[in-house]
């Protein structure tokens, strides 16, 4: 196997396990609900701590990455994240688990921005939308895991043991990243700059009109979507449109499917696209406004099969990756490392706080049985995040698409 091939294969597989550690407390929400008494609040903490240090660690990370490259910092940072899996598997409590969650999320933090910087450095420009979204497919496996074979994997072993078990694979990655690659780009044969130089950096890259321009959009809809699929999707399945169990679970499994399949065609179709006069910045935000109706026929509880709302909704939550191709085209390659890890920081920052938000707003109404809430509680709390969907949506499409920017 090539040493691009492995790059893709392994970088890959970082994102999957990151993925993995996003939703599993789907899975684990019901034991932890009956062991340890939490509340939907609790539960919304508990899961968006993850978010929280993916969203803290950014801003280092992101200089750490065009300082040392993808591979090393990747391959030692994930091993915090086994480190924080063990912590939450041997937890009693809520503060063993809220701490553990926060070092998962620490460790898994560069995933994705190692993932786009290393392809960056790996493949041509123009194969780069297919190539990040099959990254993307890949890791967005995760989902799909967490939900029917999570759930029958829980029907063996104990949620502890899964998170111990979670942890020893992640290593596993560890290892071949550190051992299993070869650095390639633009790091090579250059003299780095210093941390505090790259940290200067990243501020510029935040203080930027155009970053924000391109990313606000996206990052507050793929923030909705992603504190959706990583807890609430089976909270509203199970309280607002009553279905069983089993059927929950299926569902949840196919908006993981459907994310993947989305990330792999929306890359497949991007450059086409762009050979019939479309940008990629206007077809990345088209997809978007369509995943915003897909949210209101949910929500308004539209006459068609759930399976088909779903679906729809992972296939364009699925899409948004395109952004990081906006990015590419628009960046200098050198700052790549950190204008992925600024963007991520935006997105993980604002799950961390919809994910939370939602919680609170369920919390409002009381319960109509032990971690049950009326339908009502979570059709207003997702409308109110949808509404900064649609504020976004009508900044970003009234901008001009945006233009490269030169290096110095």
């Amino acid at each position: 196997m090539s040493n691009a091939s492995r790059i893709f294969l392994f970088f890959s597989l970082g994102y999957f396990v990151s993925y993995l550690y996003r939703g599993v407390n789907i899975g684990f929400s019901t034991f932890l609900t009956s062991e340890i008494g939490l509340s939907a609040a609790d539960l919304g903490v508990l899961t968006s701590l993850y978010f929280l240090g993916f969203a803290m660690t950014q801003i280092p990370v992101g200089a750490a990455l065009d300082t040392w490259g993808p591979r090393r910092v990747n391959g030692v940072l994930i091993l915090f994240a086994a480190a924080g899996s063990v912590i939450f598997g041997l937890s009693d409590s809520m503060w063993g688990l809220m701490l553990g969650r926060l070092v998962i999320g620490i460790g898994v933090a560069v995933c994705l921005g190692a993932a786009m910087q290393a392809m960056a450095f790996t493949f041509p420009m123009h194969r780069l939308p297919m190539i990040n979204g099959a990254v993307v497919a890949i890791g967005g496996l995760g989902g799909a895991v967490v939900g029917t074979p999570l759930s029958l994997a829980l029907d063996v072993v104990t949620w502890r043991s899964a998170s111990l078990w979670l942890a020893g694979f992640t290593v596993v990655v560890s290892c071949l990243l550190l051992f299993g690659v070869k650095d390639t780009g633009p790091l090579q044969g250059r003299k780095r700059p210093s941390m505090k130089e790259q940290l200067k950096g990243t501020l510029e890259i935040a203080g930027s009109r155009v970053f924000w321009q391109i990313l606000l959009f996206p990052a507050v809809v793929a923030s909705t979507f992603y504190a959706v699929q990583s807890l609430w999707v089976k909270p509203f399945l199970l309280d607002v449109n009553h279905l069983p169990q089993s059927t929950v679970d299926g569902l949840v499994s196919l908006l993981g499917i459907s994310a993947v399949v989305g990330s792999a065609a929306s890359g497949l179709v991007a450059r086409r696209v762009e050979k019939l006069g479309i940008g990629l910045y206007h077809f990345t935000g088209l997809l978007l406004a369509l995943l915003v109706v897909v949210q209101l026929l949910i929500l308004a509880g539209a006459p068609l099969p759930q399976s088909v709302f779903w679906a729809a909704y992972g296939f364009l939550g699925g899409t948004n990756t395109l952004i990081y191709a906006v990015l590419v085209e628009t960046f200098p390659r050198t700052m790549l490392g950190r204008v992925a890890t600024t963007s991520n920081m935006l997105v993980f920052f604002l799950i961390f706080a919809f994910q939370n938000a939602i919680g609170w707003v369920i919390e409002l109404w009381q319960p109509v049985a032990p971690g049950v809430y009326p339908a009502q509680a979570h059709i207003v709390a997702w409308a109110l995040v949808l509404a900064l969907q649609v504020a976004a949506g009508i900044w970003y499409f009234a901008s001009q698409s945006p233009k490269p920017i030169r290096e110095g």
